[in-house]
């Protein structure tokens, strides 16, 4: 069981998530990125399989952009809600914030994260919110350019319980990638590894104006996930208004935030 968020390490709130300065989120939540665009009420699914227990299953993957923002040292950020099906049994649903800076770089500010059992119980829970939790630091899941200069550079950090720390690299360029029922051209690859897993990686898979159509993996990754992307839509009003509830029922079950201002509806 994952370590609740009542019982993380706190800090008292520093003014502004270290590495990033308020002035220059002037338009934080209108996240236009043409790699990863964010606008509220739209939803993507992917489709595909894992390996757990040394088993493949299968596994669908829902990211909608809600129409919640949520303040974060300063800085507004986007509430994305995220759920994870394995064999079509909700096994993780997660929060996360994000926002845009001037320059166009989409920022990750941390994220709250459920698991569930197979009776769909609520198994654990645990949450990081850069300048809230001793230590996390905020990072870019998306470049403004992303297509130029091969530097890594870090997605967030979150020491212990929840740990996180992906680092990103630019892979590849302008290739040529096919999902279900369609074809992109001009496709960017990022490689996403973590430092302390040496000869393992995540390969995402962005198309313009789309965002992240396909998931892959390089080495001897031991979940061996892929993931394509079946369905894009706009939510309706009503659709919408569902994902923000349930939204804000993780968010109400997120002590940690009890240091912050709650979500707010655009």
């Amino acid at each position: 069981m994952k370590t609740t968020a009542s019982s993380a390490t706190r800090t008292s709130a520093t003014p502004f998530p270290q590495g990033l300065d308020p002035k220059n989120f002037s338009h934080s939540t209108n996240i236009d990125n043409g790699w990863w665009p964010l606008k509220p009420g739209t939803q993507w699914t992917w489709q595909g399989q894992a390996t757990e227990d040394g088993e493949r299953i299968a596994r669908r993957v829902v990211f909608t952009v809600t129409d919640l923002t949520k303040m974060i040292g300063g800085v507004r950020t986007v509430v994305g809600y995220d759920r994870d099906f394995d064999d079509d049994e909700l096994g993780e649903s997660e929060l996360i914030f994000l926002a845009q800076d001037n320059e166009g770089n989409v920022w990750h500010l941390g994220q709250y994260a459920e698991s569930y059992d197979e009776g769909g119980q609520l198994g654990g829970a645990s949450a990081w919110l850069a300048g809230f939790l001793e230590g996390a630091k905020p990072g870019i899941l998306m470049k403004a350019d992303p297509t130029h200069g091969s530097a890594t550079y870090s997605e967030g950090y979150a020491p212990a319980p929840f740990y996180w720390a992906d680092v990103a690299q630019r892979y590849k360029v302008g290739e040529k990638t096919c999902v279900r029922g369609d074809c992109f051209k001009d496709v960017l690859v990022i490689r996403e590894f973590e430092k302390r897993k040496p000869g393992q990686a995540q390969l995402k898979y962005y198309a313009r104006g789309v965002g992240n159509i396909k998931v892959g993996y390089l080495g001897n990754d031991s979940e061996k996930e892929t993931l394509e992307l079946v369905k894009r839509v706009q939510l309706s009003q009503e659709a919408l208004a569902r994902m923000r509830n349930e939204a804000l029922k993780l968010e109400a079950r997120a002590s940690l935030y009890g240091q912050t201002p709650p979500p707010q509806r655009r």
